[in-house]
């Protein structure tokens, strides 16, 4: 029997009706924007996804600003929020749905200042009315998560180093502004390779936590509560390895939020890996998770492991639902079997070169991940 809490967060971008471009654009119809707002969405993951899951698990809700949840229609998406049962997890500037120069690294000043004043905004909405929505456990204040979709560029020139700068100077006056507006949230920048440009700024953890380290040398800024939304499928998609990566926030003492779907090709079963575009899918069973799992239950990390993952563009609404219930039950998964290995053992066959037999280990915790699901999920 659980006797341990454990906080899930559910992306409110999941639930639309379909991706377009090269893929359907109505695959899900019920999730249409004109039929299925915010506080609906709040409601589904309320009704349909939190009664399938175990009642250890805590569950919330990342949102972007200004297209998913704005001045209009907070105050309803906290109140959705609060009869579900769920909080407020994590919310983010959309700014790569208005900015394509950069946004706040641009070296158009205009857009910088825009750039800006939309994120100030977003700030201003977490401690607005989204307030009462946060979880008042210790520790469990959403994140205000730094996308650098629009932090990007594709000419090779001189400015990149200027855009850097800017960047710097944006992100230092933020996080003085959040600071003001009370320093409870935890900003954690998301790296990521690709897209929506063909090069970023902070394409990777080790970009983002020395980009850290350089705010608190050249601006003077706290990073206490600062730090990365690693997410696993963005280090998978450049051959990069997410399970170093979490060793790496952990030793710089960044990890701030979690993104625990996959790029793909990591279980043998679906496909995906480096060199792909982002597919989203959720987390999977395998030993790379089982080992993250152990490595952020012993630093203690206790926050909220987010599933930012994509419907298939085959899928039903139904199908669509009981993927996000199955990422969420994977990853739990993967935490139980980790409980369950000796880690003492698997050590002491690290020391003594016994790989196979700490390989041997590893296979029977994934195992038991796989037999854990089976009974969550048919449970």
């Amino acid at each position: 029997m659980e006797d341990r809490i454990s906080c899930h967060s559910v992306c409110r971008w999941t639930f639309h009706a379909g991706k377009g471009g090269f893929v359907p654009e109505d695959a899900v119809p019920e999730w249409a924007a004109a039929r299925l707002d915010t506080p609906g969405a709040v409601e589904l993951v309320g009704k349909r996804i939190a009664p399938r899951l175990p009642a250890h698990i805590r569950l919330g809700m990342e949102l972007h600003y200004d297209y998913e949840v704005d001045e209009s229609n907070a105050g309803a998406v906290a109140e959705a929020l609060l009869d579900s049962g769920i909080h407020l997890a994590l919310i983010t500037p959309g700014a790569h749905r208005h900015f394509a120069y950069g946004g706040i690294a641009s070296l158009d000043g205009e857009e910088r200042r825009a750039a800006r004043g939309f994120c100030e905004r977003t700030v201003d909405l977490a401690y607005g009315p989204l307030r009462k929505a946060w979880n008042p456990e210790p520790g469990l204040a959403p994140s205000l998560a730094l996308w650098n979709g629009s932090y990007g560029y594709d000419l090779a020139t001189v400015g990149v180093a200027e855009m850097y700068r800017h960047l710097k100077e944006g992100v230092a006056g933020l996080c003085g502004y959040e600071a003001k507006k009370g320093g409870e949230l935890f900003v954690a920048i998301e790296p990521k390779p690709n897209e929506g440009h063909p090069a970023m700024l902070l394409p990777t953890v080790a970009s983002a936590i020395l980009f850290w380290k350089r705010l608190r040398e050249e601006y003077g800024v706290d990073l206490a509560g600062k730090g990365v939304n690693k997410e696993f499928g963005h280090s998978e998609m450049i051959g990069l390895d997410h399970v170093y990566d979490t060793a790496e926030e952990i030793d710089n003492g960044m990890l701030a939020h979690m993104h625990v779907n996959s790029q793909g090709l990591s279980d043998g079963i679906i496909l995906g890996g480096p060199g792909k575009f982002d597919i989203d899918h959720g987390a999977r069973i395998n030993g790379m998770n089982v080992a993250i799992a152990g490595l952020a239950r012993r630093a203690g990390y206790a926050r909220w492991k987010g599933h930012d993952m994509q419907a298939r563009p085959y899928d039903n609404e139904e199908q669509a639902i009981d993927r996000v219930i199955r990422s969420i039950l994977s990853w739990e998964a993967c935490e139980m079997a980790e409980r369950e290995m000796d880690t003492a053992v698997l050590l002491r066959y690290l020391e003594r070169r016994e790989t196979a037999r700490a390989e041997d280990l590893v296979r029977e915790a994934v195992m038991s991940a796989y037999r854990h699901f089976d009974a969550m999920y048919k449970g």
